[in-house]
């Protein structure tokens, strides 16, 4: 076995490492509102989200996968060194974030990562521009789409429910939640997981060379194109961010859950609900986006819907800070790695 074959087994590992930290970091994204809620214990609600992380790898496509391995980034300038340099700028600055307890964004620690360790290669032309139009667009579309999507569906179900009384209609919230909190479960283990899928497949394809005569093991290294994801790159990256999920990330589940507005069961219900379907929908549309940004959105519809001043805007300030920084900090932490790698 050549040394640049153990080296790229040794990036796909990291890229799962990156993973499992993507789902500890974004499981708050998950979990925040079921527990500020109390529908489920933190202890439970962290494995009924990685459940749903993992079950999404089949119930969804790979659009997203593909848009990352070969959409945003020239796949002839990419190497080991620069994928490598990418996922150092996407861990570090999640670890930096999570522990000051900032819901960032995972999706957009990556994207500047791996742009900031192309750019640091080859230079802004290294960029496929026309690749980064939605990517980008939907950092401001996505939080929009979930604020509005909650905000209208708790405005409808609290006219529909007005003159029900408030004890049954809390029980039956504290059921659905549980539905609403699976929904969003499923959307991020959707997008985020195929985002890690797309860098193993853009890595093996920018190195097939070293594995078209690979036999045992190894030949399943071989990608000649990342039209179609293996089997093995989809099952190993939702194992990665189901794991992680599992591992909590407690210091944001107490930003996102009490921080920025006090919710019940029904507001949590219309959180995830609109979250979720507003991340289903950029996934079929393989737009990679940040699940951080729309579940912030759609706790802010709900708080929102109750009066203005429900909604901690100091708290919400900070967090749009974390978002205006995480491509920028990202990259530039990556194009530093390459140059050592280098």
């Amino acid at each position: 076995m050549d040394g640049t074959v153990v080296y790229v087994l040794a990036i796909v590992l990291v890229a799962l490492i990156f993973d499992f930290i993507n789902g500890f970091h974004d499981s708050a994204n998950s979990i925040a509102t079921v527990v500020s809620t109390r529908v489920l214990t933190p202890g439970v609600a962290v494995f009924w989200a990685a459940f749903f992380n993992f079950i999404a790898a089949f119930l969804v496509g790979t659009a997203v996968a593909k848009t990352i391995g070969r959409g945003l980034i020239d796949i002839d300038i990419v190497n080991p060194d620069v994928i490598l340099a990418g996922l150092v700028g996407a861990i570090v600055w999640d670890l930096v974030t999570w522990y000051l307890g900032l819901p960032s964004s995972s999706s957009h620690a990556l994207l500047g990562g791996y742009a900031g360790a192309a750019i640091a290669k080859a230079g802004f032309g290294a960029l496929i521009l026309s690749g980064w139009t939605l990517p980008i667009l939907f950092i401001v579309i996505s939080p929009l789409l979930g604020l509005m999507l909650a905000l209208t569906l708790t405005v409808g179900l609290s006219w529909l429910l007005y003159r029900a009384p408030p004890g049954p209609v809390d029980r039956v919230f504290r059921r659905l939640q549980l539905v609403s909190a699976a929904l969003y479960s499923l959307s991020h283990g959707a997008n985020d997981a195929q985002k890690t899928m797309g860098i193993i497949a853009g890595l093996l394809v920018a190195t097939q060379e070293h594995f078209v005569e690979a036999t045992g093991p190894l030949r399943y290294f071989y990608l000649p194109s990342s039209d179609h994801i293996p089997l093995w790159i989809v099952l190993a990256a939702h194992t990665a961010i189901a794991l992680g999920t599992a591992m909590g990330g407690w210091r944001i589940v107490k930003t996102m859950g009490t921080r920025i507005t006090r919710l019940r069961p029904f507001g949590g219900f219309c959180a995830e609900t609109a979250g979720g379907i507003s991340v289903l929908i950029a996934t079929n549309l393989g737009v990679p986006v940040s699940t951080t940004h729309t579940i912030t959105g759609a706790i802010v519809g709900v708080g929102t819907a109750q009066r203005v001043s429900a909604v901690r805007w100091g708290v919400a300030r900070r967090i749009v800070w974390a978002w205006v920084l995480t491509i920028p900090m990202s990259a530039v932490i990556a194009a530093g790695m390459y140059w050592v790698l280098r």
